[in-house]
């Protein structure tokens, strides 16, 4: 892990146990990163307080399988969309003991890309009981797939450590 996603992950897990009542519990649902955002988080010492499980869902059966993804979304909407990103977000929450969870979907490349979904395109979505699904849709461009999904668990973590610091999920 780069010395960037360390101290977000680090950052994260401080966020998570200044939750006044409990430490808040997270969960991951990934796709183009196959874990990498669970292994920044628990890279980090202590992360058992605050981490519940990470899903790997790099197949859409999995999707549908782990995390109750529709196959009607799917084919509608293609894995890679906002619609599959905030299912996904969804489903890690209703099966998991988290507070909040994080899912990402997109392309890593080098190749798999498309006009309406070129390499480095990364939706993400964001859940936490009793809110709406929080998406972010990036466009990271063609780094090489090393690059977009180093980049793709930095964000994702930035949006947990925002949605924890202003509030927004809790």
């Amino acid at each position: 892990m780069s010395p960037t996603t360390t101290k977000l992950a680090e950052k994260l897990i401080t966020a998570c146990l200044a939750n006044p009542q409990k430490p808040l519990m997270i969960a991951t649902a990934e796709s183009c990163t196959a874990g990498l955002i669970s292994a920044a988080i628990t890279d980090v010492a202590g992360s058992s307080a605050v981490f519940d499980r990470g899903f790997v869902t790099y197949s859409n059966q999995a999707k549908m399988d782990m995390l109750d993804v529709p196959e009607t979304l799917l084919a509608k909407h293609g894995a890679v969309s906002e619609a599959v990103a905030c299912a996904m977000a969804r489903g890690t929450l209703q099966n998991s003991l988290a507070e909040i969870a994080v899912s990402v979907t997109g392309i890593a490349g080098p190749g798999g890309g498309s006009p309406q979904n070129p390499v480095g395109l990364v939706h993400f979505g964001l859940a936490s009981s009793g809110h709406e699904v929080l998406h972010k849709k990036m466009q990271f461009g063609d780094l090489g797939r090393a690059a977009v999904r180093e980049k793709t668990v930095e964000t994702a973590l930035q949006m947990m450590i925002d949605a924890l610091e202003n509030e927004i999920m809790i």
